[in-house]
């Protein structure tokens, strides 16, 4: 079986046999193929898994990198419409929104969430609730990658540890990722 296609609803193996790992579930003992793809086997752990083979979405999971703007801003929390997952830049995550609560944005204490973020600003951010899609911008990597004036809109150029506006001259602080300005995810 390993290395076979398989198409959603196909046997797999037994629940007796195997584990299930990625792309599968457990059906009367069962073990089914959720996806097309290709059966993987780990012989030692007797984990199986499917290898995606279609144009399914990425499923967006504890630890994942994943990309978006900034829609809207409340006391507490930032809201984000996710555009993608890192690794699977081609394919977006359609409709798909996530929250980034005041305490998950950086390690130090944040007071006001509108000194941290813009509207339409873009960011990058860390999954830690898959479920409720709850985000984390707190290591040094993460953070806004891209940032807009508030006043006139124009991106924002990165001067030391500020962002400045090219055209208005306004200066404005954000929670910045590392890749900030490289154009790098």
């Amino acid at each position: 079986m390993d290395g076979a296609l398989v198409l959603p609803g196909d046997r797999i193996g037994s629940a007796e046999e195997f584990v299930p790992g990625h792309d599968t579930y457990v059906f009367g003992g069962n073990i089914y193929a959720s996806t097309t793809g290709v059966v993987d086997i780990d012989p030692e752990s007797r984990l199986v898994s499917v290898i995606p083979r279609s144009n399914a979405l990425p499923r967006v999971e504890n630890g994942d990198i994943v990309v978006g703007e900034v829609v809207d801003i409340k006391e507490n929390l930032v809201i984000l419409a996710l555009a993608f997952k890192k690794g699977y830049e081609s394919r977006p995550l359609p409709e798909l929104d996530a929250t980034i609560h005041i305490s998950n944005v950086k390690s130090s204490y944040v007071k006001d969430l509108k000194q941290m973020f813009g509207l339409r600003d873009i960011v990058r951010a860390k999954v830690i609730d898959a479920r409720q899609m709850r985000l984390s911008t707190e290591p040094d990597d993460m953070g806004v990658i891209k940032a807009y004036c508030s006043s006139c809109t124009t991106p924002l150029v990165k001067k030391d540890s500020r962002l400045e506006c090219p055209e208005c001259k306004r200066t404005e602080m954000r929670k910045l990722s590392t890749y900030y300005g490289t154009g790098l995810v």
